[in-house]
């Protein structure tokens, strides 16, 4: 890991080749996809509800991070509360029916209210509330509580589950073999190290006081970019001072104002959940589709096990990329906090309001500002976090980074 600077201050003072059918198809999911990549800052999964600010040892930065990437802990249960402020356009419930038709795919499949994939987007607007429950790499258990209903998705051994109590409908996959434990994130430490991978030379990382995080003694790091141009302002991730879990995620965006994303443990308990916890019957009456006849792979187990990729992808909305690409990914100009991946997704743009009419028109317009630049021109799709231009050929730059460095982008392309 690259260089962290020194930290001086603990003081408590101081807290806190596609066909035309799908290249259409591109045209209109695209801009979705943007919301989705932001909405994916969401898998780090640890914290919120901070309260004092205790004195504790003073301790290093890089200290911390260890203790972090040492830390055993396997066994957790708690609620968390996640609330999310990406600056989206109020969609009037426009935003569920657009990512429920995402999950189905381009096959046309029937898809499942009880499908990951679809339901796990609610995430990316809003407030939340979380149950979790962890106990090693066989067995997660996240609940998304609502009014007079419940959203669980359930890992036990080769078995995940999906359970909508509303439609009472359950989406069933199985794993070829029992997971690895490095290809499951079974606690809230494996999300914050996602971040971590973020600190090299282009990143500052300090120790900035303690804090109380649901009645739990906690060291604050502090995660802040050296470069210009980023949208990202800071990332606070407060630490359990005993166990070394990570119990709080805050990012604040560089333009200010509220947080960009607020996570956090309002209760969470380190003993060993009852093995009751991760049992799942399908109840009575229920509606089960099983992984495959919605027409896509199951979302929320990976092909070698478990919660994998689920959780992995989550990541990758804040880590830095570095700079060139390969066959298996998109190319990628710049580095750090600046990287921008370039996409061509052969198609042409991104229509207008006006073209595809409706709800789903307003959406687009609500959310793109047409540029101009040696490129041609295009549409940039912004939240406060993660922005992208679309051109009008097809191409996608997107990126932690500002409209300006996408145009930029874009044009030392042309």
């Amino acid at each position: 890991m690259a260089p962290y600077e020194s930290d001086e201050t603990t003081a408590a003072s101081e807290a806190d080749g596609p066909s035309a059918g799908r290249r259409r198809a591109t045209r209109y999911i695209v801009p979705v996809a943007v919301t989705g990549v932001a909405a994916a800052t969401i898998g780090l999964v640890p914290a919120l509800a901070s309260s004092g600010s205790p004195d504790l040892p003073k301790i290093s930065a890089e200290q911390v991070v260890q203790n972090i990437a040492e830390s055993d802990t396997e066994q957790l249960s708690g609620t968390v509360r996640i609330n999310t402020d990406l600056g989206l356009p109020d969609l009037g419930g426009l935003e569920s029916g657009l990512f429920s038709g995402a999950a189905r795919g381009a096959d046309g499949g029937d898809g499942s209210a009880a499908d990951p994939s679809a339901r796990l987007t609610e995430l990316a607007t809003g407030t939340h509330t979380l149950r979790v429950a962890a106990d090693g790499p066989d067995r997660q258990k996240l609940s998304l509580l609502q009014d007079a209903a419940e959203y669980s998705v359930i890992h036990n051994g080769k078995d995940v589950w999906g359970y909508d109590s509303r439609s009472n409908e359950v989406y069933h996959s199985t794993t070829a073999e029992p997971a690895e434990p490095e290809d499951v994130p079974a606690t809230p430490k494996d999300f914050a190290e996602e971040a971590l991978k973020a600190a090299d030379d282009t990143t500052s990382v300090t120790v900035d006081g303690t804090a109380r995080v649901a009645g739990r003694d906690a060291y604050k790091l502090l995660i802040e970019p050296k470069q210009s141009g980023t949208t990202v302002g800071a990332i606070s991730i407060a630490v359990d001072a005993k166990t070394w879990t990570p119990l709080k995620f805050t990012l604040t965006p560089a333009s200010g104002g509220a947080a960009v994303l607020d996570v956090g443990f309002t209760q969470v308990s380190f003993a060993r959940p009852a093995a009751s916890t991760f049992d799942f019957t399908p109840p009575e009456g229920a509606k089960v589709t099983e992984e495959g006849e919605a027409g896509h792979d199951a979302p929320g187990a990976s092909r070698d096990g478990g919660f994998g990729d689920f959780g992995k992808g989550f990541g990758k909305g804040l880590e830095p990329g570095t700079e060139g690409g390969s066959a298996d990914g998109p190319q990628t100009i710049g580095e750090g906090w600046n990287a921008i991946a370039v996409l061509d997704t052969g198609g042409e743009g991104v229509p207008s309001g006006d073209e595809v009419g409706g709800q789903f028109g307003g959406f687009l317009d609500s959310l793109g500002d047409k540029v101009d630049g040696k490129f041609g021109s295009g549409t940039v799709f912004k939240t406060r976090l993660i922005n992208a231009l679309i051109t009008d050929d097809g191409k996608v730059y997107v990126g932690a980074v500002t409209e300006e460095a996408l145009v930029k982008a874009a044009d030392s392309q042309g």
